[in-house]
């Protein structure tokens, strides 16, 4: 019987200590270790498409910065931001951003956090509201955030020259691209005229990098497209990795190798 009485309080402490251990992120934790630059990798456990990335800058535990291009979709507003300022609150584990994207549209961003490191924090919740209104409304799952340490924002200036390296996707070619990325946030995108590389005939052609994340859109005969990529640049190449979706839910990695040229 005394086994049994203290096998059962063994349990009743070892449950308490679990849920104390679930609850152990603190405000105090999250201010130590949200500065820097963090952009969300998974969702509900699942690789998040790039289309859907977006790249948060936390400057202090009260002011954070968004950058993040979303394309028009069925019941989604179109975004182009760089580093859109957002207030930041913090309490207990909770935190919630708010800014202003122009002067008639506030908007609100919260995260529940269960668990926070120097490289990665997992939010329980997420939510995003404009003017008070949730949007898209529906079960919130919980997503992952990594640290992002590099910043290539500076190193994409210049003309680039390569070709998609990932076979068999419909970015496949086999042509060789070229484009020129300017200090003002527009881009030059070359196609081939003979030998000679002249100027496309798109318009708008504006770009951002925060981060790793790149994002570019135009328009060509009225349309306007956009793409988003992860990137790396080192010694003169530049990589671009995106992880697409086919119409049936299946995805597939892409991929583009680059040397910058005069």
């Amino acid at each position: 019987m005394k086994k049994t009485i203290v096998f059962l309080l063994v349990c009743i402490l070892c449950a308490v200590f679990a849920v104390a251990a679930c609850a152990e992120v603190s405000q105090a934790d999250i201010e130590e270790h949200i500065i820097g630059k963090w952009m969300m990798d998974e969702r509900d456990g699942k690789p998040l498409l790039t289309n859907i990335k977006a790249v948060h800058t936390f400057e202090s535990p009260a002011k954070a910065y968004i950058s993040a291009s979303v394309a028009a979709q069925a019941n989604v507003t179109p975004t182009w931001d760089k580093l859109l300022e957002m207030d930041v609150a913090i309490t207990d584990n909770k935190i919630t951003l708010t800014g202003h994207p122009d002067d008639k549209t506030t908007v609100e961003h919260a995260f529940t956090i269960t668990s926070i490191t120097d490289s990665e924090f997992i939010a329980e919740k997420g939510s995003r509201t404009v003017d008070g209104n949730i949007v898209n409304p529906g079960k919130e799952a919980p997503v992952r955030f990594v640290k992002i340490t590099e910043d290539y924002s500076d190193d994409i200036i210049g003309t680039w020259e390569g070709r998609c390296t990932s076979e068999g996707s419909v970015f496949d070619d086999g042509q060789v691209h070229r484009w020129e990325y300017k200090a003002d946030g527009t881009y030059v995108y070359y196609v081939k005229d003979g030998d000679s590389w002249v100027p496309g005939t798109n318009t708008l052609n504006e770009y951002f990098v925060d981060g790793v994340l790149l994002c570019t859109r135009w328009i060509d005969n009225g349309q306007e497209n956009r793409e988003w990529w992860e990137i790396r640049i080192e010694d003169g190449k530049m990589t671009w990795t995106a992880l697409r979706a086919n119409e049936d839910g299946t995805t597939y990695t892409v991929t583009f190798e680059m040397s910058k040229v005069d």
